[in-house]
């Protein structure tokens, strides 16, 4: 194998501080080129001899992994020089390695490869799996790779140069964006979940991540878009949404069912019953007659208050507003619960609509009652553009963010959010009292 190499194959910037080894696969080194400082031997010794004289720390196991067409980059120390380590590149070649070793004096140029290296790598990895864009602080595109492209159906000679509302579903809301331009123009990151168009009409969705690039005042002065396609997923989350929402329907179809049969049937017959009673009193005193209708009135009440507490019939007799006065009501006699009330609502909303809100408002100001410490609290409901704006407040004792995930009552809170299609924010943490801001769309 030795006769078989004819000439030297490396260019003579290798000859300054790097060490160029061809190595059999017994180990013998077949060709040295170069040079490195300190006392190494010449290129001329050191062939024929074999690699571990020169590299003691290299171990087999190592040239095996080489040989499945790996690379090894790592620090070794040559066994004639212990006091300096060098660099060294192990690569497959041929029937056997290519071996390179380099100064410390190149730790600097190494690094700076090494760095490049990554970010080469990184570039790539994210090219292979994700949509890629650079705008500038403007928001034009200056940069997009293929997978955007591909999923855009959009050139990259018609991208670059525009603005990401050629991509515009109309699905979001212009506060939606807004929003997003004053996280990232204060240089925050922005992460959230965006519908698209694409060039032939057809609708994406996008998870997405926008990192600013801020310059030395601290600016941004461009941004990077770094998107995941989850169309898939939120196609099965409408579908589960749409059974949830159809269960829901299905539950509060039956509390209304209930209600009504306690109220207009077993309510009136126990109220009859209680009729019965005091005539049986006014007839015949008797202490055991004047205890069962003490009794009966209790139960009277009680099964008015289930049949409240399942729906209320002024929900569906006077609409949205009158309900939530009503359990307000209610709640400041049971518990001591003040709650102030404003709102610009004055039309009746649809079934669904007022339905939601008033289930909203009820497990809200449950919470507020069970878990607040607070004996006040505030709401304000307004409708504006198509949307209806609900802000309740406290100054409770708040909860954490793994409060927050464990309870059942905000859970339901955000499922009727998401049933009517709208955007909820809940401010909550522990000691600063909690904000409940939920934005509904009323058609």
């Amino acid at each position: 194998m030795r006769n078989s190499v004819r000439k030297d194959p490396y260019p003579a910037r290798f000859q300054t501080n790097e060490l160029i080894l061809l190595v059999n696969k017994e180990g013998i080194i077949e060709k040295a080129s170069g040079s490195l400082k300190g006392e190494i031997a010449s290129a001329e010794k050191l062939e024929s001899t074999q690699l571990t004289s020169l590299l003691p720390d290299l171990q087999p196991s190592v040239l095996a992994y080489i040989n499945s067409g790996e690379t090894i980059e790592q620090w070794m120390t040559p066994s004639s020089d212990s006091s300096k380590a060098t660099w060294v590149t192990i690569h497959n070649w041929n029937e056997g390695y290519l071996i390179m070793l380099k100064d410390q004096d190149s730790k600097d140029e190494i690094q700076h490869n090494l760095n490049l290296k990554e970010i080469i790598d990184i570039k790539y990895a994210l090219d292979e799996s994700s949509i890629v864009a650079v705008t500038d602080k403007r928001g034009t595109i200056r940069y997009v790779n293929k997978k955007f492209c591909e999923i855009s159906k959009y050139t990259e000679d018609e991208l670059v140069g525009a603005d990401h509302r050629i991509l515009n579903s109309g699905y979001h809301s212009k506060e939606f964006f807004k929003e997003l331009w004053r996280t990232i123009g204060t240089g925050k990151v922005w992460k959230g979940e965006i519908k698209n168009r694409t060039k032939d009409g057809k609708y994406y969705w996008v998870d997405t991540t926008i990192v600013p690039f801020l310059n030395e005042k601290g600016k941004p002065y461009q941004y990077l878009a770094i998107r995941n396609e989850i169309t898939e997923r939120k196609r099965i989350e409408n579908e589960l949404q749409k059974m949830m929402t159809k269960l829901m329907n299905i539950q509060e179809e039956e509390r209304r069912r209930l209600s009504r049969e306690l109220h207009d049937g077993v309510g009136q017959e126990l109220y009859s019953l209680f009729i019965s009673l005091q005539r049986l009193q006014q007839e015949s005193e008797n202490p055991l007659t004047d205890q069962m209708i003490d009794d009966m009135s209790h139960l009277i009440q009680s099964v008015r208050d289930i049949s409240w507490e399942l729906r209320p019939s002024a929900l569906d007799e006077l609409g949205l507003i009158p309900a939530i006065r009503s359990f307000i009501h209610r709640l400041e006699k049971s518990c001591g619960l003040k709650v102030s009330l404003s709102t610009s609502i004055k039309q009746r909303l649809s079934d669904e609509i007022e339905t939601s809100i008033y289930r909203i408002v009820q497990e809200a100001l449950t919470n507020i009652r069970k878990y607040a410490e607070v004996n006040e609290a505030v709401i304000r409901m307004n409708q504006e553009k198509g949307h209806i704006h609900l802000h309740i407040m406290d100054e409770g004792i708040g909860f954490s963010e793994k409060a927050r995930s464990n309870g059942v009552g905000l859970f339901s809170i955000e499922e009727r959010i998401r049933a009517v299609g709208g955007e909820l924010e809940i401010d909550s943490s522990p000691g600063k009292g909690t904000n409940i801001i939920a934005v509904i769309p009323t058609s």
